[in-house]
């Protein structure tokens, strides 16, 4: 028999909050409760509530922003570590391996995707056409952002969907850095939906060829942003 190990109040907080992150229950992205929230919520002290979060912060699971609160940033500890090493890594390196589990992750989802995956991207499909209608660019962004994840999600491997959630930050900043006024003329719509096209339809070689057009094409256009020179500023008229 083993000797029974004591658990401290803050560790068993700290446990408390990890479920609710990996349960779903606090998504990534989440904003969760305030302090006195959850000390009222856990029915323990400010202080261990405090040093819990703390250590949380640390794992790279949650993110304090100043006046804002505190968000949920990764579900667990290895997603965590890699978007760290993400973050340290070269933009070429991010590019490359990016590019790898794109194409890995569309063949994988035309292999194993569910008819919930299918009516899944469907819909994030239509609402990155809506945001488009309506010239909201960080919903147009978000939705994008959720159509790639969610094919990862449908090749149903969790330690390939944990690697890919790792480069979220990246993805954001890579769109971030490309021209509104281009990225809500939504250039990527047509291989976007060939992509889909080949999962829902569970061809792999097409669905693998799509997501090669789908980086080719971002990556020509942000070539072209990068290189083109800024447009002249509008003349203040003297009064």
């Amino acid at each position: 028999m083993k000797q029974v190990q004591r658990v401290s109040l803050v560790d068993a907080v700290v446990e408390q909050l990890k479920q609710s992150i990996s349960s779903g229950e606090w998504p990534v992205g989440t904003r969760i409760p305030t302090e006195p929230q959850l000390v009222e919520l856990l029915g323990v002290s400010r202080s261990s509530v405090r040093e819990a979060v703390r250590s949380l912060v640390q794992l790279g699971l949650l993110e304090a922003r100043q006046g804002d609160g505190t968000y949920v940033i990764a579900d667990d500890e290895m997603t965590a570590t890699l978007q760290r090493g993400v973050d340290a890594a070269e933009e070429s390196e991010v590019v490359t391996v990016r590019r790898a589990l794109d194409i890995l992750a569309a063949r994988e989802a035309a292999l194993r995707r569910s008819e919930d995956d299918i009516l899944g991207l469907e819909r994030t499909l239509l609402r990155r056409t809506e945001a488009l209608n309506r010239n909201e660019l960080e919903d147009f962004v978000q939705a994008d952002l959720e159509f790639h994840l969610g094919i990862t999600r449908a090749a149903h491997n969790r330690l390939l969907l944990g690697i890919y959630q790792s480069f979220e930050g990246s993805l954001r900043v890579s769109i971030s850095r490309s021209n509104a006024r281009e990225i809500l003329e939504d250039p990527h719509s047509r291989v976007h939906l060939e992509l889909f096209e080949a999962i829902r339809a569970q061809d792999p070689a097409r669905a693998m060829d799509a997501a090669r057009g789908v980086l080719d094409d971002h990556q020509s256009r942000q070539d072209r942003s990068r290189t083109s020179p800024p447009e002249p500023a509008t003349p203040t008229p003297h009064r």
